[in-house]
C-alpha cells in the first residue's frame, strides 16, 4: 500500500527560515510542496520519509533565496493490483459504490464488479445483494473490504482558458489519481457479513 519512492528536486530556503537548522528548513520545504498531492504515474505523496544528499547552498539572485539540490525519499501511497483494502463506503450511485480511506477518496467499485446478484436500490439509493434468499444492503458509512483492479492517473495540466470557455458546459473535473476495484469474492464485501 505505501511504497518509498526517490526524487530529486532543487529546494528553495526562504530567508525567513534562515534561523532554523538546514535540515528541518528542508524537511518543512519538500513537505510543504509535496505532502498530500498526487505525482503523475508515482501516487499520493504522504511526507518526506528521509533525506539522501544535499548540494551546497546557492544565493538565488533578487531574493536572498538559498537553492538547494537534494535527493530524497518520500512515502507514496500506491497499493499494487490485487492487494485487499479496507475503506468505508462514501456513497452509491447507479455507477457503483465510492469508498474512503481516512485518507484517500477516489475509489469506485463499478456496479458489475460487485457480488452476482447485486443490484441497485434506486429508492435506498444503496446497492443490494440478494444472497440464498436474503438481501444485504452494503449502507453509507459501513465498513468494506475490496481488492486493487487497477489505477487510472489524470494529468491536470492547465488548460488554455480560451478553450475551458468552450467546453464549460461539458466539464466534469476527474480526479488526478483513482483507483478502481472490484468486490466479488469470498471474505469481500462489507465486513460485518463476515
Amino acid at each position: 500500500m505505501f511504497i518509498l519512492t526517490t526524487f530529486s528536486d532543487l529546494v528553495v530556503i526562504h530567508p525567513q527560515d534562515f534561523s532554523k537548522p538546514t535540515s528541518e528548513a528542508i524537511e518543512d520545504e519538500i513537505n510543504a510542496k509535496y505532502a498530500n498531492k498526487v505525482v503523475y504515474n508515482i501516487g499520493l505523496c504522504i511526507c518526506l520519509f528521509d533525506v539522501l544528499k544535499v548540494s551546497e547552498g546557492l544565493i538565488g539572485y533578487g531574493n536572498g533565496s538559498a537553492n538547494v539540490h537534494v535527493t530524497f525519499r518520500l512515502i507514496v501511497f500506491r497499493p499494487f493490483k490485487g492487494e485487499i483494502l479496507t475503506g468505508r463506503i462514501s456513497s452509491s450511485t447507479p455507477a457503483g459504490i465510492n469508498v474512503r480511506l481516512d485518507f484517500f477518496e477516489d475509489i469506485l467499485i463499478p456496479g458489475h464488479l460487485l457480488f452476482d446478484g447485486c443490484v441497485f436500490d434506486i429508492k435506498e439509493n444503496v446497492w443490494v445483494w440478494h444472497s440464498e434468499g436474503t438481501e444485504l444492503y452494503m449502507d453509507k458509512g459501513e465498513i468494506i473490504r475490496f481488492k486493487v483492479e487497477n489505477e487510472k492517473f489524470t494529468d491536470q495540466t492547465p488548460v488554455n482558458p480560451m478553450v475551458a470557455k468552450a467546453e464549460v458546459a461539458s466539464f466534469h473535473k476527474e480526479p488526478p489519481y483513482q483507483i478502481n476495484a472490484s468486490c466479488s469474492a469470498a471474505g469481500l464485501g462489507l465486513v460485518a457479513w463476515w
